[in-house]
C-alpha cells in the first residue's frame, strides 16, 4: 500500500510540474493586482490548466499526509537495533592518580627495582643536577 501510494505521489508530482509549466506566464504573480484578465477573474478560474493545477496541487497534499501516518504507524513498532553499541570504559577521575592498590594475596611478585641512583654533580656548577 505504501509503495503503491508512493508511485501514486511521483506520477502525481510530475503532472503537477507539467501543467505548471504548460500555463501561459501572466506577468503578474501573486502580489500584483491586475486587470479582469487577472489570476482570479471568472475566466482565470474556468481554465482547464487553472483546475487542473489545483486539483493535482490538492491531491499532492492529500497524499503526503495520508504517506506521512503510513509511515509514522509502519516504523513505530520497531526496536531501535543495539548491536553495534560499543560500551566505553569509565575513566578515572584524576588521570594522573596511581592505580587502586591491589590486595597483597592478589598480587603478583615482582622483582625489587634498584634503588635511583643520583645523577654526578656538575662540574661547572658544583650542584647537582635534578
Amino acid at each position: 500500500m505504501f509503495i503503491f501510494l508512493t508511485v501514486v505521489q511521483a506520477i502525481v508530482a510530475a503532472l503537477l510540474v507539467t501543467i505548471i509549466l504548460m500555463q501561459k506566464s501572466e506577468g503578474g504573480g501573486l502580489g500584483t493586482t491586475s486587470g479582469p484578465a487577472g489570476f482570479m477573474s471568472a475566466r482565470g478560474a474556468a481554465d482547464f490548466m487553472t483546475r487542473a493545477t489545483s486539483v493535482l496541487a490538492t491531491a499532492f497534499v492529500v497524499l503526503s499526509v495520508i504517506l506521512a501516518a503510513l509511515a509514522v504507524k509502519t516504523t513505530a513498532t520497531r526496536n531501535i537495533d543495539t548491536s553495534l553499541v560499543r560500551t566505553v570504559p569509565v575513566a578515572p577521575a584524576d588521570p594522573l592518580a596511581p592505580p587502586p592498590a591491589v590486595a597483597p594475596s592478589a598480587a603478583p611478585s615482582a622483582p625489587a627495582t634498584p634503588a635511583v641512583k643520583p645523577l654526578p654533580a656538575d662540574p661547572l656548577s658544583g650542584a647537582a643536577k635534578q
